[in-house]
């Protein structure tokens, strides 16, 4: 009996050791800044965060039959006023909540380009709550706490020039509240 109690508690401290290790390797392959994720590009292909490294970012999740979609105008005036100065505007589609971004990412396109003049980089559509939030998402709401995690379309993250978010605004916020237009001009570079 006492053979198989010691089989049994070598057996256990392998697995521990096992897991021990894998767990370690998965911390370890969390993500230190913004810039080391990628996107999938509403034009195809790929959005590389790493591209805009040194510059701060607005994450955006936004959807064309929102209440909250007339934002759309209000992200592209501030990417008209602060691109020049390195701020990165990011449309993110997400159909998560109430079903209101059913197009496809060439229908979104169109939709966002028609009616607001956008010009500032999309992603195509990705899920950004619950289990199956893209990873992006995911660091967001490990990084700035669960209460950070969107909980309608247009909530907005904003990243600082070193890949760390900074804050995060709800849906009821508008781009252009002075709000928001403090603390781009904080986390702008000097």
């Amino acid at each position: 009996m006492s053979r198989i109690r010691h089989a049994a508690s070598g057996c256990f401290l392998v697995l521990a050791l096992v897991l021990a290790l894998i767990l370690g390797q998965a911390q370890q392959s969390v993500a230190s800044s913004i810039y080391d994720y990628t996107l999938p590009s509403i034009d195809g292909g790929e959005l590389d965060l790493a591209a805009f490294e040194g510059q701060p970012l607005l994450l955006v999740n936004t959807a064309s039959q929102c209440g909250f979609t007339p934002q759309y105008d209000g992200l592209q005036s501030l990417w008209e006023t602060y691109k020049d100065r390195g701020l990165v505007v990011i449309g993110v589609p997400s159909n998560d909540f109430g079903g209101q971004e059913p197009g496809a990412r060439e229908d979104i396109k169109e939709f966002c380009s028609v009616n607001f003049d956008v010009d500032f980089p999309m992603s195509d559509k990705v899920v950004v709550r619950g289990a199956n939030a893209h990873p992006i998402y995911q660091w967001l709401a490990a990084t700035l706490g669960a209460s950070s995690r969107p909980r309608w379309n247009f909530y907005k993250y904003l990243i600082d020039a070193n890949g760390q978010p900074v804050a995060y605004f709800s849906s009821m916020t508008r781009p252009n509240s002075t709000k928001i237009t403090k603390a781009i001009e904080a986390a702008l570079p000097r």
